[in-house]
Parts: structure tokens; sequence; C-alpha cells
């Protein structure tokens, strides 16, 4: 099967060479409606988490004869699944992949802050090595409060448990699990209102857009500490900052950007930045932000290779399975 891979990364070639007989080709750019008719002459394509599956885009590639379409990423918020059905694609995702990866991204992102580590090794590159200025906090006996405890939110408050923390947590289903490992569910009103730090690891809905906004934010306790390495759009940035600047939250941390779509994974270092907001984050003492890298582990990609490739190849099996049945009748 021919499939058209968007949005790639140089290091992905190499991860998915090893594991396909398909003949793909890579495409360096985003997926948008300029770029759709770069799928002609292939069956699939593939596309990650910050490329355009909205209807318009989604057209386009059936008339370029696309009938399948993979994501390489675990949430589906940019893809228009309705205009999937009516255009008779077939949709295949890795609902999780390697849930240690970005639940270990948030705990590196907390630490970090918390222990103003970035600051740290600035400070000991340029040999100064005074610690005047970075005290921080233990997280042993800290409230954590955790909104999503899908497979990554779970690792994460298991982590968290491990910590000595007491891990509250706020989902629409409740794992037994958990619980039995000490985690208490609660009402969102009671875990914002409890909550020393805060992690985000549900998905992008029309009920969790902008979930933390400056009616939620103000529900928190001044030294609460933000961490999101779900999608941006969960976070009213803006607000954010507002509250960190007005001393009503304590931090933030974040691996993804409610705008991140036109810079993330791009090398900006000689280029103009006019997001504002984007760089009120990139340049804020209270915040530490990274570029959607989560999901950046060798288990990780290994696990996404592997698993998308062979829903493809088992895709392909059974559409020659059809045509095959259809001759013989």
């Amino acid at each position: 099967m021919n499939i058209a891979f968007y949005s790639t990364l140089p290091f992905e070639q190499t991860w998915f060479a090893s594991y396909t007989n398909h003949a793909i080709t890579y495409i360096p750019q985003a997926l948008t409606e300029q770029t759709a008719d770069m799928a002609k002459g292939h069956r699939a394509v593939c596309a990650f988490v910050n490329d355009d599956l909205s209807r318009p885009v989604l057209q386009i590639l059936k008339q370029q004869g696309v009938s399948v379409v993979g994501m390489r990423c675990v949430g589906l918020d940019n893809v228009d699944q309705e205009a999937m059905a009516d255009l008779g694609l077939t949709l295949l995702n890795i609902p999780g992949h390697s849930p240690y990866s970005v639940a270990e991204q948030a705990v590196a992102l907390l630490l970090g802050l918390v222990r103003h580590l970035p600051e740290a090794s600035q400070r000991v590159q340029l040999g100064n090595f005074s610690i005047d200025g970075l005290i921080g906090n233990d997280l042993h006996g800290k409230t954590v409060g955790v909104i999503g405890a899908g497979r990554i939110g779970s690792v994460f408050a298991r982590i968290m448990l491990g910590f000595g923390c007491n891990v509250l947590i706020y989902d629409i289903r409740h794992n037994p699990k958990l619980i039995e490992a000490g985690a208490q569910y609660r009402l969102l009103s009671d875990l914002l209102a409890q909550s020393d730090i805060l992690s985000l690891h549900c998905p992008l809905t029309q009920l969790t857009d902008h979930i933390i906004n400056p009616q939620t934010i103000a529900a928190l306790k001044p030294s609460t500490v933000l961490v999101n390495t779900a999608r941006g759009r969960l976070v009213d940035a803006k607000a954010v900052l507002d509250a960190l600047d007005a001393g009503k939250l304590a931090g933030y941390a974040a691996d993804v950007y409610e705008q991140e779509r036109a810079y993330f994974h791009y090398d900006y270092s000689r280029k103009s930045i006019a997001d504002d907001i984007l760089n009120q984050l990139r340049n804020h003492p209270k915040v530490l932000l990274t570029a959607h890298q989560g999901f950046l582990t060798e288990e990780a990609l290994q696990q996404m290779a592997r698993n998308l490739l062979n829903q493809f190849t088992f895709y392909d099996s059974q559409q020659m399975i059809m045509v095959t049945k259809a001759s013989m009748c």
C-alpha cells in the first residue's frame, strides 16, 4: 500500500521503515487544504497531532483516491469523524502507545518546575554555583489532582502515589484498581479546592475545552502548580498568565499549547515568533514549557510504528479479500 506520511519528523523515518513493507512517502509539511493534493497516488494517509483533518481536507483526500487515514497519535480531536463516515473513509488510530512516556514527561516537567532545574542548570553552565533563590518544594505529602484517569492519567496517578502524595481524581469513570492503590475520586469542585498540584490528562472535547479558565483558576489555591501534557486547548493560556502575574497560581508546566500547530516541531531559533502568548509563556519565570515531546521515547515510537503499520497491513489484507470475493461472484 502507498502511504503518504504528513508532518514527518526526521527520526520517524527510521522507526517506520523498520516495521513496514508498505511504500511510504515522507512529507515534512503538515496536512492542510493547501498540501492535501500531495497525497495523490496514495491509497492511505498517515497524519499527526497538528495536521488538519477537517471536512474540506478530507474531501480533497477522497478526490485524490485516499481510502484510509491512520493517526499516529492518541487524540482524535483534529479529525472530523462525521465527515470521515460521510465520505466512506476508514480511520485507524493507536488508542494508547506507551502511556508511561507522557506520564513520565508530566512528572519531569513538574519536578523541573518546582525544583527550579532549568535555572539551576543554566547557572552551573555559566560557572555560577550559588543556590540562592532555588528553594523548591517536596512532592511528598502534597495533594495531587488528576483530571482524566485513562491510561496516561492512571500511570501518572500511580507515580504520584509512589512519591507519597495524596491523589484525587476527577473522571466520569471510576477505576477500582486506582482506588485500591490509594487514589480517591472527587467532584471537580472539591478536587480544584484541595489540589496542591493539578495535572491534566483528559481528551479534548466540547466539555473539556478550556476546562482551565478564569473561573476554575479562581477555585484553586494560589500555591497550586498546574501541569498539562494532554492538549493545549484544555487551558486558557492568557488566563493562566494573568493568574501567575497576580499571584493566584504558583506555576505552569506544559508540553502543549493551544496554538502550537504553527510552531511546535519546527526550528524558529532564527525566525521571529509573532505569537505574543507563546512568547510570554516561553519567557515567564514561573512557566516550564516543552514543545509536545511527551511521546518522544524509543519505547513509545517503537510501539507507535509497529501498531499503526500492523493496522495498515490488516486493512490492506481485508480489502484484498473483499476484492477477491467480489471477483468470484
